[in-house]
């Protein structure tokens, strides 16, 4: 899975108790102020503000994903916070955050 590893992008993953058990080499990059690979096992929801706290329990609860864009230090990135299921059982949260453009194409497939 060395693609993930090396993805320009977070890839941020907890298990069902919310403790993180993967960061990719970006994600502990860009948290190593943070504490970098000392976040893994922690819990996520101390890493988080109490409204984004909501969103991730309603994640967990409703098993629905969160989609959102941000601009923080002049960069644009889009989150997706997603469960994840094995076994169609509820194991966790996948976060990604990918930077994109302000500006940038979007197309009507249909």
């Amino acid at each position: 899975m060395e693609w993930i590893e090396k993805l320009d992008g977070n890839v941020i993953v907890s298990d069902a108790e919310c403790r993180i058990i993967y960061m990719n080499e970006h994600a502990l990059s860009n948290y190593e102020k943070d504490g970098g690979k000392e976040l893994i096992g922690r819990d996520l929801l101390e890493c988080h503000s109490e409204s984004s706290r909501k969103k991730i329990l309603e994640i967990m609860t409703s098993g629905k994903k969160n989609v959102y864009t941000i601009e923080k230090r002049g960069k644009k990135k889009i989150i997706y916070q997603s469960p994840w299921f094995a076994g169609g059982e509820f194991r966790g949260i996948v976060e990604l955050s990918l930077e994109i453009p302000f500006e940038m194409p979007h197309y009507n497939r249909d």
